[in-house]
């Protein structure tokens, strides 16, 4: 079809350096230089002065318009690949009303000429003659009919009221709150959406999709929404966007506050210069195993784990093509998912082949990433591999999530073809598929949240206005459109939690209802507890370079013992309801599985890093079991982690340091599986001492052989196999949903201060601690606690305050932390052979009493080798234990000696030769 003769002034090639010989009014302007089409987007280019529509040689031109599509081709969104177009009637009339363009007006961008229709069909159904208007012909290959479908979702956001969700929930049998008063049912709950969005500047609206099937007229779109996302949520985009301009204008004739006047104008303008989108959310998920050929551009919901996440990728929406020969510009969008290159120009008068250049400043790009989502652990069947699933984002939802984050996601399931080789066309008979998101959502409801101290501020702000609209299922934290409505399920939970913790006996009740099935081990479950709570993470601004250093709020619990007294139980059940939890044994671990790996990225052919357990573990806690398993390159990542809370990462040339804030909650086993009670714990693990250290609560948790305990202990696990009901000696427990939500709730908005009566109270309790180790017969003190000591009870003071919603961190705090650290310390770092506590065997593995019978077995083998014949011929290894055994009163190990006589060599005074059973120890002369 052709244009009708219009008189064009200049040539619009203006941001790209073109010939200039047709910016003046010279006479012999060429016919083939003159402006492009205007496309439906308009040109983003600078006006020209050109020549005059008068001038003599400039005759006016029959050329085809380029093939564009009717509606604004910037008002794509990045996630919804459709080829559907729709003409935005109400829009189109404001935006002439607001900016003053007639018909005609040929200084415009060209989006409000009246062209004739474009030569592109307007709908995915060829052109056909038809006495129907293009708005109301159903799409082909679909039951939508864009009419019907824009008049139902406008009459659902205008009439939808809450009472339609309270009573749909009802018939479901799901729990709803009562409504406080009759006009509360009846309130318009998307209208109120709507103004939220302006008076906000939000451009998403989260739809719950059990709201459409709430409201009679729409249950139809619910169904059209799931089978044909493609189709009709750009429909609903234009009618949200209608309905925005519609209610600024009734509130700028109604004269509400903000839209008097100009400033309502500009309101209306800057409401029709935006992009808004329609979020979709609230089907049921599925496992990602299901999804299969038969969903393919369908909407679906699954949920999963966050494994990697790509740097933003910029992703073109419109190309912009240029003529090398006649500077004819046109504008191609995407279609699902490509973008047709013209391979030759569309003027007739040019048609050159081959001559359509890409102008790569010009196009219009989309923030876009790629996230692989896998299988949450506890959602993979026994035995199989967890299945992933690739998730492309757009736009605002880009960098909502990280690495280690569990996210319910809504999407339109893709499958595209992948070639054989890149430069054939041959393509594999099995597609690639992923998944286009459109909406998403952090956490799911039956772990704990996060820590929020250990997030970019803002960053975890999912975009978008609106909710499940008071149903019994909102768990988004940040929702006000809730509170807006009366007392709903979150404030209700959120005033039993603050009852709960009311409770005079509410620490003892918490640390029951941890693991109930198992019997006794109180103070190990009250550690436990304290640990899921956690301090608060600090950094001091004054305190350095770079910020000032990070004090770290995480609480690192190791349990040693016996086999068979439920470590494994424990740590189990700590992951079911642990934040981030990632649950690892030590045999089966290698030091990048817990840090991070390289590997080459399928798609990029770039190497890139892949999280590993820990880094996983950002924010909540990990459980690692068998400890003493690791390998030594295993256990060394964990000195990092456990002080300063990162990883740092030097290999393939990537250089970088990841964080780690983590809780670590370990379970070791002893050497030979038994515990000796007549050894140090260094030697009953084979951990160094270092890694020990670095423990804020050691327990030692023993099989005590003893009649009542042990029949008290049978009778409570045979009643669990007999009816499954814990014997908590007729004491209440919380289920766990509810500590889940105790927990979630302090971890959130409890961050607790230390008062001058706690920290008096804290410098006392170090102190009494340090004193332990006076001893007026040595002259060498014990070192009793160490600064380490301090700071973890700074730390459980802190959790403390938080399990009881305090906001100050209080005597009693301190008096329980310091309660606990001692109980902790007194198992651990006590000396089996003086009974005396010694913070040596855990920071050095060498006690005060070790070290003394050292120095005195380090002084009688130098008498020995000056005694015998001045050292020269030296004595035999052997005979110097047999004769050094006979002077003691103590028995001498061999490994002690051998240590001994290693520190002597390395010092200097003594060498070893020969090998075995021949072997010499002599002094070394002049030393």
């Amino acid at each position: 079809m052709s244009s009708p003769p219009q008189d064009f002034s200049s040539s619009d090639a203006a941001d790209v350096d073109m010939q200039d010989q047709s910016v003046s009014g010279a006479p012999s302007a060429q016919p083939l230089f003159f402006a492009s089409t205007p496309s439906a987007a308009g040109t983003p280019a600078r006006q020209r002065v050109g020549t005059p529509s008068s001038a003599p040689d400039s005759e006016p031109l029959d050329f085809p318009t380029t093939p564009t599509s009717s509606s604004t081709l910037k008002n794509r969104r990045g996630d919804i690949h459709s080829s559907l177009s729709i003409t935005p009637v109400a829009a189109s009339r404001r935006a002439r009303r607001a900016q003053g363009l007639q018909d005609g007006d040929l200084d415009s961008d060209g989006t409000h000429l009246s062209m004739p229709a474009s030569s592109a069909p307007a709908l995915s159904a060829p052109t056909v003659p038809s006495d129907e208007p293009d708005e109301i012909r159903a799409i082909w290959g679909t039951t939508v009919n864009i009419n019907e479908t824009m008049q139902t979702f406008r009459s659902f956001l205008l009439d939808f009221k809450l009472k339609y969700r309270v009573a749909y929930d009802r018939d479901r049998g799901v729990r709803t709150r009562v409504l406080a008063t009759p006009e509360e049912g009846e309130a318009r709950l998307y209208v109120s959406y709507l103004r939220r969005m302006r008076q906000t500047g939000e451009t998403n609206l989260n739809l719950d999709m059990a709201n459409l099937s709430a409201y009679p007229p729409s249950r139809k779109l619910h169904s059209q929404l799931t089978k044909y996302p493609q189709e009709v949520i750009p429909a609903m985009d234009q009618v949200l966007k209608d309905l925005m301009l519609e209610v600024a204008d009734q509130d700028q004739q109604a004269g509400m506050a903000g839209m008097q006047g100009q400033q309502g104008e500009e309101e209306i303008a800057d409401i029709m210069s935006k992009v808004y989108k329609i979020r979709p959310f609230g089907m049921p998920a599925i496992n990602m195993r299901d999804l299969n050929p038969t969903d393919t551009d369908k909407l679906v919901c699954i949920k999963g784990l966050v494994i990697r996440a790509t740097p933003v990728i910029p992703d073109m929406k419109v190309a912009f093509f240029r003529c090398l020969k006649c500077n004819h510009t046109v504008q191609v969008e995407i279609d699902r998912g490509k973008i047709d290159e013209p391979a030759l120009c569309p003027r007739e008068v040019c048609a050159s082949v081959g001559t359509m250049s890409l102008v790569h400043n010009r196009c219009e790009f989309a923030d876009r990433q790629v996230i692989r989502l896998q299988e949450t652990p506890d959602a993979v069947p026994d035995g199989q591999t967890p299945h992933t699933v690739s998730l492309s984002v757009y736009d605002e939802l880009v960098d909502v999530s990280k690495p280690g984050d569990r996210l319910v996601v809504t999407g339109i399931f893709r499958s595209v073809p992948v070639r054989v080789n890149p430069r054939q066309r041959t393509i594999k008979s099995l597609f690639k598929t992923f998944l286009d998101v459109v909406h998403v959502r952090l956490g799911s409801g039956d772990r704990l949240g996060l820590d929020r101290s250990t997030r970019t501020t803002g960053g975890d702000r999912v975009p978008g206005v609106g909710g499940v609209g008071g149903g019994a299922d909102d768990e988004d934290e940040d929702n006000a459109d809730d509170r807006e409505q009366g007392m709903s399920r979150r404030e209700e939970m959120e005033m039993k939690l603050r009852e709960l913790s009311q409770q005079p006996n509410i620490y003892d009740l918490l640390a029951r209802s941890l693991a109930p099935s198992i019997w006794a081990m109180d103070d190990v479950k009250k550690g436990i507890l304290l640990q899921l709570f956690g301090g608060t993470n600090k950094s001091i601004a004054r305190g350095g370079g770079a910020g000032g250093p990070r004090y770290r709020g995480d609480i690192n619990v190791l349990l040693v013992g016996d086999p068979g007294v439920s470590k494994s139980q424990i740590l189990q059940y700590v992951h079911k309801i642990a934040p981030r939890g990632v649950y690892t044994s030590g045999k089966g671990s290698s030091a990048v599985g817990l840090t991070a790996y390289v590997t080459r990225d399928p798609d990029s052919k770039q190497l890139v890093l892949e999280s590993g357990a820990l880094v996983l573990s950002d924010g909540g806690v990990c459980c690692i079991d068998e400890f003493d398993k690791m390998s030594d390159a295993t256990r060394s990542v964990l000195h990092e982690v456990m002080e300063q809370q990162t990883v740092s990462i030097a290999k393939a040339g990537i250089i970088t340091t990841l964080n780690a804030r983590t809780s670590i909650l370990a379970a070791a086993n002893p050497i030979g599986s038994k515990y000796n009670r007549n050894d140090t714990i260094t030697k009953n693990i084979d951990l160094p001492p270092t890694l020990i250290s670095r423990f804020d609560l050691l327990y030692l948790v023993l099989d005590e052989v003893d009649e009542a305990l042990d029949r008290r202990l049978a009778q409570h696990l045979v009643g669990l196999y007999l009816e499954d009901a814990p014997e908590t000696g007729g004491q209440d427990i919380l289920p766990l949903d509810q500590l889940s939500a105790y927990i979630t709730y302090a971890r959130s908005r409890m961050n607790p201060v230390i008062t001058e009566e706690a920290s008096d109270e804290l410098v006392r309790c170090y102190v009494i601690l340090r004193k332990a180790g006076d001893d007026p017969r040595s002259n060498e003190k014990r070192i009793t606690a160490t600064t380490r000591q301090l700071e973890s009870m700074i730390r459980l003071s802190e959790a403390h305050a938080r399990m009881r919603f305090s906001p100050f961190v209080e005597l009693e705090d301190v008096k329980e932390a310091y309660r606990l650290m001692r109980e902790a310390i007194n198992t651990s770092a006590r000396d089996p052979t003086t009974g005396e506590i010694d913070m040596g065997l855990l920071d050095t593995g060498v006690g005060r009493q070790q070290r003394k019978l050292r120095g005195d077995m380090r002084k009688a083998v130098l008498v020995m080798l000056d005694g015998s014949a001045g050292g020269t011929r030296g004595v035999r290894w052997a005979d110097a234990l047999q004769q050094l055994e006979s002077q003691s009163s103590v028995r001498i190990s061999s490994a002690e000696f051998q240590q001994v006589i290693r520190e002597l060599e390395q010092e200097g005074l003594v060498k070893v030769v020969g090998e075995r059973e021949r072997r010499m120890i002599r002094r070394v002369e002049g030393a």
